[in-house]
């Protein structure tokens, strides 16, 4: 199974055009990914041929929730749920670094039965040999990791361990740093058979007029480029995980 990450409309109809079986929602790609409105939501799961899970995150940092976070996150499941979406992804952590039990399981239960993902609040976890067994008692689907390293090529080695380990109970999906020139290694090398990818490429403004002294975001931000996904690198790596 390949996911494509997207965080626009066009990202989605370019994963579905190349071959993804799924996409991850979310906006604010460059904050590691935050939950996206509810109109991307509609529009997605309007796209043929692709299964939609949305992000559930509800500011950036780190995966320590209070209460109202904590409500703020089932409404928008709820509402991701109402929108169509075939499925969550979420995570708590507590403030030692374990799964937070009682905000993850609220989560669950607003899910509703929908296929929930346990994201990489997993990779800054205490110890994720018990994070493993605590998440699959939870009862998610799946856990997105790069096996606690900055990419999944560099952490085989936990990869590989984590789906022995799990020994089919969970499925392990493979990500950061994911590329059409590791993916087949990532395969090999942990036994894991999903991949998650950004797949993306730069696409320039179609602006013919420009402010340059204007920024929206940071202060050095091009405001006239962007990343989207690419249907071709999407294809290139559905080609590998399919095969």
């Amino acid at each position: 199974m390949l996911e494509i990450c997207c965080g626009d409309i066009e990202s989605v109809i370019a994963a579905a055009k190349g071959g993804a079986d799924r996409v991850e929602l979310c906006s604010a790609l460059s904050e590691g990914g935050l939950t996206p409105s509810i109109g991307l939501i509609k529009a997605a799961v309007n796209i043929p041929g692709i299964r939609v899970h949305v992000l559930i995150r509800p500011r950036n940092g780190d995966f320590l929730y209070n209460d109202t976070e904590r409500d703020i996150m089932i409404s928008d499941i709820e509402a991701a749920r109402k929108a169509g979406a075939h499925g969550v992804v979420i995570g708590a952590l507590t403030p030692d670094g374990d799964i937070n039990i009682d905000t993850c399981s609220s989560l669950i239960n607003a899910a509703d039965g929908m296929d929930v993902t346990f994201h990489r609040a997993f990779d800054v976890c205490r110890n994720p040999e018990e994070a493993l067994e605590t998440i699959i008692k939870l009862g998610c689907t799946r856990i997105l990791t790069s096996g606690q390293m900055p990419s999944a090529i560099e952490g085989t080695a936990t990869l590989r361990r984590l789906n022995e380990l799990a020994s089919g109970r969970i499925i392990l999906l493979a990500g950061a740093g994911v590329s059409s020139g590791n993916a087949k290694d990532i395969i090999i090398q942990t036994g894991i058979r999903e991949l998650h990818a950004s797949a993306r490429s730069t696409v320039s403004s179609a602006m013919r007029f420009r402010n340059s002294q204007v920024s929206m975001g940071n202060k050095d931000s091009d405001e006239y480029s962007r990343l989207i996904t690419d249907a071709d690198i999407v294809k290139q790596l559905s080609e590998i995980v399919h095969s």
